[in-house]
C-alpha cells in the first residue's frame, strides 16, 4: 500500500522530541485505565491474568517493529535494552531503567524509579506481588523473546520493598544461554501477529535529515529524543501509536476470553474513555496549546487513538465555531476491533472524554451517519461538564501529573 504522509510530519522536530516521551507514557497509562475495571470484573487474580496475556501478545510484535524501524536488530543484551528504552511498558524517567552490560550475553538493569510501583504500593503487598512477581516474570521474558528466545530475565531483588524506601526499587539480570528453555508462545499470538496494526507499513526514515536516523551503535544510558532527525521522530511517534493499539488488541483478546462480548466491549470502552482524556490533556500541555477549537484540532490530529492516519482513516476538519471528526465505516482499526470499534453514534463517551481533555466545556453530537461512516461535530457549551468517572480512575496514577526533565547529553554504556 502507498503510505500517506503522517500527521506527525506537520510538527517541528522540537515538538516531536517533546511529544514522543509523552506518547510512551500515555501508552503505559492505558493499564492504569483498564486494570481497575478488570479488578471489578475478575478480581485481582483475573486482572493479573489479563495483564500477563496482553503484554505477552503485544510486546514481542511491537518490539520487533521498532528494531526494524531504527536499525538495531540483533540477538544480544544490548538490543534487548535498546528496545526497553522505546517501549510503552517502560516510558523514560517514569520507569527509570538503568543498564549495565557485561558482554553480549549478560547484563543487568535496575529501576531507580518505578512509577508503576509507586501507583500500586498504596494498594497493599498482594497487588505489589501481583505486578512485580506474577506479571513481570512472564512479561519480561516475553519482551526479551522478541530479541532472543534463549534470553531470561531474573530478579536480583524486587518489591515488596524492605525497607519500604529501598532503592533501587528493583534489579534484574538478563542472561542469554542456549541451555534455557524458551517460554511458550501464547496460543492467541497469531491473532495479534496477523492484525492490520502488526503488519501496517509506515513511512521510511530519510537518512539525509539532520539528526540521528537510527539507533545503531552503542547503547546509551538515556535516549535524548532531540538528537533524532525529524523523519526518525515521525516514525517513532507512529510506532508508539501502534504499540498502544497492539496492547489494546491484546487486552481485548484477554478480556473477551473471560466474559461475554457485550460486557467485554463495555470494559474496553471504559478503558478507552479513561485514557483518551488523560492523553489529550498531556498532549495539549506538551505542545503548549490553548483550550480553543484550534487547539482541539491540533490535539486530535496527533492523538494516539486516531493515528496512524492510514490505520484509523479518521479525518479532522476544523470549521467555523466547530471541529468535525469523520469516522469511516471501514478501516484497519475497525478490522482489528480496536479502540475505534468501541465508539459510535450511540457511544460517544470516549470521544467526549478525548475532547474534554482539551477543555471541559466541549461536547460532541452526531451530524451525519450513513453507509460510508459518521461525523461528529465538536462545539463549546456554556458550562463545563463533570469529569468522566473513568478519567478520574486513571488519575489514580502518578503518571498523569508526571513531568519529564532534560538529563543532558546521553553517555554510551561500554561493555565491562
Amino acid at each position: 500500500m502507498t503510505v500517506p504522509t503522517s500527521r506527525f510530519h506537520d510538527l517541528s522536530r522540537e515538538q516531536l522530541a517533546a511529544l514522543v516521551p509523552e506518547l510512551l507514557l500515555c501508552g503505559q497509562l492505558i493499564d492504569r485505565s483498564g486494570m481497575a475495571h478488570c479488578i471489578s470484573a475478575f478480581g485481582r487474580e483475573g486482572m493479573t491474568e489479563v495483564a500477563i496475556e496482553e503484554w505477552q501478545l503485544s510486546s514481542p510484535i511491537y518490539t520487533r517493529r521498532m528494531q526494524r524501524a531504527l536499525g538495531y536488530t540483533g540477538d544480544d543484551v544490548v538490543t534487548i535494552f535498546k528496545g526497553l528504552q522505546l517501549d510503552i511498558g517502560a516510558p523514560p524517567q517514569f520507569m527509570d531503567f538503568r543498564f549495565r552490560v557485561e558482554d553480549a550475553r549478560h547484563g543487568e538493569f535496575r529501576l531507580d524509579h518505578c512509577g508503576a510501583l509507586v501507583d500500586v504500593e498504596p494498594m497493599g503487598p498482594d497487588y505489589v506481588k501481583a505486578m512485580c512477581h506474577d506479571i513481570e516474570d512472564p512479561t519480561f521474558d516475553a519482551t526479551a523473546l522478541a530479541t532472543n528466545k534463549y534470553a531470561q530475565v531474573r530478579p536480583i531483588h524486587r518489591p515488596p520493598r524492605v525497607p519500604a524506601d529501598r532503592h533501587p526499587m528493583c534489579a534484574w539480570t538478563v542472561v542469554i544461554d542456549e541451555s534455557h528453555t524458551p517460554p511458550e508462545v501464547p496460543r492467541n499470538t497469531p491473532l495479534v501477529a496477523g492484525s492490520v496494526a502488526a503488519q501496517l507499513p509506515l513511512g521510511d526514515i530519510d537518512p539525509a535529515d539532520e539528526g540521528r536516523a537510527d539507533y545503531s551503535g552503542p547503547l546509551l544510558n538515556d535516549l535524548r529524543f532531540a538528537d533524532f532527525s525529524h523523519s526518525a521522530l515521525v516514525r517513532i511517534a507512529e510506532e508508539v501509536c501502534l504499540q498502544q493499539h497492539l496492547l489494546v488488541l491484546g487486552f481485548m483478546i484477554a478480556v473477551h476470553e473471560r466474559i461475554d462480548d457485550d460486557s467485554a466491549l463495555e470494559i474496553g470502552r471504559k478503558q478507552f474513555t479513561g485514557i483518551a482524556g488523560v492523553a489529550s490533556e498531556r498532549i495539549r500541555a506538551c505542545l503548549g496549546l490553548g483550550t480553543d477549537l484550534e487547539a482541539l484540532a491540533e490535539v486530535l490530529r496527533v492523538h494516539p487513538a486516531l493515528n496512524p492516519r492510514h490505520y484509523t482513516d479518521v479525518e479532522v476538519e476544523p470549521g467555523i465555531g466547530v471541529v468535525r471528526i469523520r469516522f469511516p465505516a471501514a478501516s484497519g482499526a475497525l478490522t482489528d476491533r480496536n479502540w475505534l470499534s468501541m465508539i459510535g453514534p450511540e457511544h460517544l463517551a470516549p470521544l467526549d472524554s478525548l475532547v474534554r481533555g482539551v477543555d471541559p466545556h466541549l461536547w460532541s453530537r452526531v451530524v451525519d451517519n450513513g453507509p460510508s461512516g459518521w461525523t461528529a461535530e465538536i462545539s463549546r457549551a456554556d458550562e463545563p461538564f463533570a469529569e468522566a468517572p473513568e478519567v478520574a480512575i486513571t488519575r489514580f496514577s502518578t503518571g498523569v501529573d508526571f513531568r519529564f526533565t532534560d538529563r543532558g547529553i546521553p553517555l554510551p554504556l561500554t561493555v565491562l
